[in-house]
């Protein structure tokens, strides 16, 4: 792993316990990332944070570990409820509540903190379970979170910490409404730890950060660069009929690892894989309506290397650290300029290098301009080579099996008014399908 986005900053010289710094020496942990060595020592001494940063750039564990060191050096009051949470966790998504979720794990491994994770579409039974058992750190996505409390299975009132990730994430999927639910009936931000971190700190962001946190520092990592400096930008100028031919042709010419293609609908999504299948490629699509346990277990293959290519909507642009993500397609340029820049923040993450190769078709093309008026700088564009052109054969047909209808229990009414809050996407976060929310898929 390359290691230019480290800095000097060792946590060995931060004022962690001695379980976490065992912790970070077994997983190979040394030297903070930019952003850890900013928001660290400040939530360290107990200051409220506000950080932005730029994907992949260990935003959990800078978090995790403010959370950890709270916990272990304040002991709960006398008298207190043993099994109510004393830390809480808000994510997006069910895959980056599972992710962060794995990633406390790891670091309190040499702790005796009890750790639970809440998301919709999966485990109803389970998950409350072993929240009612009693937990002391609880993660998981607005939906399922809310549904819990309304049946009274943890109480929020002794809550100490509480961070809110992917902030912006937040208002993309319409679950503010339920963060103010839920923030409302803690102790007062004041009596809290509060950190937030989002890839983009808009006015909309910090508004939440001061009506709900205590005089929060803001920290941003370089703001400047929207985009990962490491990534290689290209587009290609295609006709709507050049785009399988141009994908299939560039996949076959360069021959990446691990690449994931982006497209805007499932329908779009089922034809590029149809064809990918169809032409000698191996893949697998990853939408808002893929069932819980298949979602997990794709991520797990692409994660391991068993899956080469993920066709994804943007159900997966954020919050999902993938390690060796060599190149990302954008099959279909994204409708949201900031979309475009977690999209290709899949690859080049931890300090590695990636591509990022988009098709400006006739259908998404007007897209450019305002892409490249938030990053700053004008793609580079690459003549469509016809020897890239290939001719392909039939897609594949995408089997179709009938969703499972068993999580019935895992919507809510939300605190806004809506059902599950998730206003955008097939699968909505805290709706009967769980934290997943795609705003297209």
């Amino acid at each position: 792993m390359a290691q230019q986005h480290l800095t000097d900053t060792r946590f060995e010289e931060l004022d962690l316990p001695q379980p976490l710094l065992a912790a970070l020496q077994e997983a190979g942990f040394t030297h903070c990332t930019p952003i850890q060595a900013e928001a660290l020592p400040l939530a360290l001494m107990g200051k409220d944070v506000a950080g932005q940063a730029q994907t992949g750039t260990g935003k959990t564990a800078a978090f995790a570990l403010a959370i950890l060191k709270q916990l272990l050096e304040h002991p709960r009051p006398e008298g207190s409820d043993p099994r109510q949470p004393r830390a809480y966790v808000l994510a997006p998504t069910r895959e980056l509540a599972i992710q962060i979720h794995n990633d406390i794990v790891q670091l309190a491994s040499h702790t005796d903190l009890r750790i639970a994770v809440a998301y919709g579409g999966a485990g109803y039974e389970q998950q409350r379970e072993k929240i009612a058992a009693g937990t002391d750190i609880l993660i998981g996505t607005p939906g399922r979170l809310i549904d819990y409390f309304k049946q009274r299975v943890y109480s929020l009132k002794q809550i100490e910490v509480v961070v809110l990730d992917e902030a912006d994430r937040m208002f993309d999927l319409g679950f503010i409404k339920d963060i103010r639910y839920l923030l409302r009936r803690m102790p007062p931000s004041e009596q809290r730890l509060n950190m937030l971190f989002s890839a983009t700190l808009s006015y909309r962001v910090m508004e939440l950060a001061y009506e709900h946190m205590n005089n929060p520092t803001m920290v941003q990592v370089e703001p400047e660069r929207v985009t990962a400096d490491r990534v290689r930008q290209v587009v290609y100028y295609t006709a709507n009929e050049e785009k399988i031919p141009l994908l299939l042709g560039l996949l076959r010419t360069l021959q990446p690892p691990r690449s994931i293609v982006f497209v805007n609908t499932k329908r779009a999504a089922d034809r590029v894989w149809g064809y990918l299948e169809g032409n000698g490629f191996k893949a697998a699509t990853l939408s808002g309506d893929v069932p819980q346990k298949k979602r997990i277990a794709l991520l797990r293959k692409f994660q391991e290397g068993e899956l080469p290519i993920l066709v994804a909507t943007d159900v997966a642009a954020r919050g999902l650290h993938i390690p060796e993500v060599s190149h990302v397609f954008n099959y279909d340029l994204p409708q949201d300029a900031e979309d475009y820049v977690h999209r290709i923040g899949r690859t080049a993450r931890a300090g590695a290098s990636g591509d990022a190769i988009s098709f400006a078709c006739e259908d998404y093309a007007y897209s450019l301009p305002e892409i490249e008026a938030y990053i700053g700088q004008k793609i580079p564009s690459q003549p469509v080579d016809p020897e890239l052109l290939v001719e392909p054969r039939p897609p594949v047909r995408p089997k179709r099996s009938r969703r499972p209808g068993g999580d019935r229990r895992g919507g809510h009414r939300s605190a806004g008014g809506g059902t599950g809050g998730g206003r955008r996407g097939g699968a909505r976060a805290g709706g009967r399908r769980g934290g997943g929310g795609g705003r297209r898929g």
